[in-house]
């Protein structure tokens, strides 16, 4: 996605790019764009010019966006999802604090959009690594 994000506007690009520049396996690779089409996120294009981008534009897509669709949720323990699976949930002290820390970074997840992600990128990609002299 975040490939997708960083060259948006270019046009589809391929999978096997994206899986060689990241250094994903293209068979992971195209069983994760499924989901990511499906919800909206990505479309492709067939043909000898083909590939994937995003379906919205990079502002318009946040992270939290594709936590869920990948995932189905973004609760960082099972009793989250399903308050009625445990009887003493009402009660539960940790479960409470679980869900504050859920929400918190929640809140991050969705206020960080791709186009926000791709700024952090060319900010890390323009940094120079520090030069040691002897």
């Amino acid at each position: 996605m975040l490939e997708l994000a960083f060259r948006y506007g270019e046009g589809p690009i391929d999978l096997k790019e994206i899986a060689k520049k990241e250094d994903i396996s293209l068979k992971y690779l195209e069983q994760v764009i499924i989901p990511l089409r499906t919800s909206g996120l990505v479309k492709s294009v067939r043909g000898s010019k083909g590939g994937y981008s995003l379906a919205k534009p990079p502002s318009e897509i946040c992270l939290n966006d594709v936590i869920e669709t990948l995932d189905g949720t973004t609760q960082l323990i099972e009793c989250l999802k399903d308050p009625k699976g445990c009887k003493k949930a009402p009660f539960c002290v940790t479960r409470d604090i679980w869900q504050e820390a859920s929400d918190a970074i929640n809140k991050i997840f969705r206020s960080i959009t791709f186009e926000e992600m791709v700024n952090r990128k060319k900010e890390k990609e323009g940094q120079s690594p520090p030069m040691y002299q002897i």
